[in-house]
């Protein structure tokens, strides 16, 4: 039902297409001794980019990781065995084949009991590998609080206006930071992630960009602030509004090394604190999105997907797709960027983490 493979060193010699022999297979729980390992998520893979390009971008992500020093553990789910830490051959049986299941934390025993196939979301991935003793994680962008509502406008100066066909619907509070619009419902979505409870229950360090774009981020971060999950920006003080570099929003601390953020999280468990740690990196400056492009696209989306009734599970899949289609391969080559970035920099933490805990044992 459960199990890992860890990275070991591989043989010149090592093919990548044969099967996989040389790395152990693990019972639940137990971590390689003495190796910095990071998590892997397989949504991107199942349900990301077509195949090849989830393939090849799963397949980069790992060689990120190794190159830092680090080992990688993607997680996914195979005939309802959940692997963390996929063979070569089983990342591409998730990137080719039909019918994957994209499995959130309720889903776990569902896609165990039948035996299917499944890519796992942040959620289920964090909770993964926290089961089998990782401690860093590494994603695109967390789900959060999503917008809701009808929204009405308080707009400050040079705010743009709403089109009429959104304002109608507006019970939302508009206002402007840094060059972005947020829209801050004044009262709380019934739609939240699964991402955040899981944030706020699992020790695990979660390195990402910040919460998808389509979501409420001044709602997003209260709640993590309520449920004591800390904000950490990676070289900021502002909170990345993942295509944008900033959203204007404050961060809890800022760090500028990975040993900086190693010594957060080693004091958030040395404290017995029950959740885990959110990091948050800016996409490399020459991705960046021009903000009032992104917020247009948005709220196209956000329209289109009211008008079609689209909502629960496949509202974020809808709004993901229509929003690279309207912002072109701008938005798919800021989305690899920042994925390639957030890896390395997961990779720089764990080892950074392993040091210090050797250090820590060793006095």
């Amino acid at each position: 039902m459960f199990r890992c493979r860890f990275d070991t060193p591989r043989p010149a010699t090592y093919n990548p297409l044969a099967p996989e022999r040389t790395n152990p297979m693990l019972t639940r729980g137990i971590p390689m001794p003495n190796h910095p390992t990071v998590a892997l998520e397989s949504t991107v893979i199942s349900h990301g980019l077509p195949y090849p390009h989830n393939l090849r971008l799963a397949l980069r992500l790992e060689a990120i990781v190794r190159e830092a020093g680090a080992a990688p553990a993607t997680v996914g789910i195979i005939a309802g065995e959940i692997v963390v830490g996929l063979s070569r051959d089983q990342i591409e049986h998730l990137a080719t084949a039909p019918g994957v299941r994209k499995v959130s934390r309720r889903d776990l025993p569902i896609v165990v009991a039948r035996g299917l196939d499944g890519a796992t979301t942040v959620a289920t991935t964090a909770w993964a590998a926290h089961r089998a003793g990782i401690s860093v994680f590494a994603t695109g962008g967390i789900g959060g609080v999503h917008r809701t509502g009808v929204r009405s406008q308080e707009s400050g100066v040079g705010t743009p206006p709403l089109a009429p066909d959104i304002q109608h619907r507006t019970s939302y509070i508009v206002h402007r930071t840094s060059n972005i619009v947020h829209h801050t419902s004044t009262f709380l979505s019934t739609d939240i992630s699964a991402d955040l409870p899981e944030l706020a229950q699992t020790p695990i360090l979660v390195v990402c960009a910040g919460a998808k774009a389509i979501l409420d981020l001044p709602a997003t971060l209260e709640w993590l602030e309520t449920h004591g999950v800390p904000v950490v920006g990676y070289g900021t003080d502002e909170y990345p509004a993942f295509y944008n570099r900033s959203s204007g929003l404050p961060v809890d601390v800022r760090a500028d090394t990975p040993e900086e953020v190693a010594a957060l999280f080693r004091a958030q468990r040395a404290l017995g604190l029950p959740g885990g740690m959110l990091v948050t990196v800016p996409v490399p400056a020459e991705f960046e999105l021009p903000a009032a492009q992104m917020e247009t696209a948005i709220e196209q989306a956000l329209a289109e997907a009211e008008a079609q009734g689209i909502k629960g599970k496949t509202l974020t899949p809808f709004l993901l797709s229509r929003i690279s289609e309207l912002t072109g391969e701008a938005s798919l080559r800021a989305n690899l960027a920042l994925l390639e970035n957030n890896a390395r920099l997961a990779a720089q933490i764990a080892v950074a983490l392993n040091g210090a805990a050797a250090s820590f044992s060793g006095r």
